[in-house]
């Protein structure tokens, strides 16, 4: 008989996974970690009753949270990514030939537990001499830096528990701070319509930082309830705006693989729907 994962993260619904092979379990009285294999999505990572991150969909996430600004920006060369300690955003935007990417990760056994169940994810990233690994909090980090980054992500839990700094006003002032002239702050905004405060919130805090704000969307499977969001933010308007020639050359030039992200799909991912403006107030 199937053993089945539920996830438990919103209250009106919920979904199930088969548990094909149970990889790794820590059940105790201060989380539940568990990764097993599902035939659709490969491995898939879940700490207390939530999806984490899948082998099967997680290159979705990471690169229209990696490439998107990086790409918009049009010459990236120095990235800075706050969290992201299973490897795939650092991936991602170390396909990029001239970045120097710094990574800011709280935990170093997350790093380390991710690049032994799921490697799949870093792909070599943590070899990678390009990539300057920082264990520290992410926070304190853009507070204290003195460096100045032409593009930040913000590959972050949802709002809840240590991760709500993260989304607070004053760090993404700090962030503001840390960047370059022009330069691009992403961040994951979760799936609006089952939790449309996290557009509305993010929303009027980052406006007080940054002249051009906005979102972003793309469709993870295993993230339930629809579309996701992704916040962004810079004073300089028009790098949302490009046109698809424009971006169509900068993918060519950039030689980068993608399995989801199209210079038209790019473009196109800033249009939202009208249930997402309405939160934007």
């Amino acid at each position: 008989m199937t053993d089945w994962f539920e996830e438990t993260l919103h209250p009106e619904f919920r979904q199930g996974l088969s548990m094909d092979k149970v990889l790794y379990r820590d059940k105790s009285d201060l989380q539940d970690l568990i990764i097993f294999e599902n035939a659709r999505f490969g491995r898939v990572m879940c700490l207390d009753g939530v999806v984490q991150t899948t082998e099967g969909d997680e290159f979705v996430y990471h690169e229209m949270l990696a490439h998107v600004p990086m790409l918009a920006h049009g010459d990236a060369r120095r990235v800075l990514i706050i969290g992201g300690g299973d490897g795939g955003m650092a991936r991602e935007a170390l396909k990029h030939p001239d970045a120097q990417v710094t990574m800011v990760e709280i935990d170093r056994a997350v790093v380390d537990f991710c690049a032994e169940h799921l490697p799949n994810h870093s792909a070599g990233a943590f070899d990678n001499p390009r990539l300057d690994l920082i264990i520290t909090d992410g926070a304190k980090y853009v507070k204290e830096t003195t460096n100045r980054f032409d593009v930040i992500i913000v590959d972050s839990t949802d709002p809840i528990g240590p991760g709500a700094v993260l989304f607070t006003a004053e760090f993404y002032a700090d962030c503001k701070r840390s960047l370059t002239d022009g330069g691009i702050l992403v961040t994951q905004n979760g799936v609006p319509f089952v939790q449309p405060s996290e557009v509305t919130n993010s929303y009027g805090r980052l406006k007080q930082s940054f002249n051009d704000v906005h979102f972003y969307r793309a469709a993870v499977p295993t993230y339930q309830g629809g579309d996701m969001t992704f916040g962004w933010a810079t004073d300089n308007g028009m790098l949302r705006h490009l046109p698809v020639d424009e971006l169509t050359r900068r993918y060519e030039n950039a030689g980068i693989e993608t399995r989801y992200v199209t210079p038209e799909l790019h473009a196109g991912s800033f249009a939202l729907p009208k249930t997402v403006l309405n939160l934007m107030k």
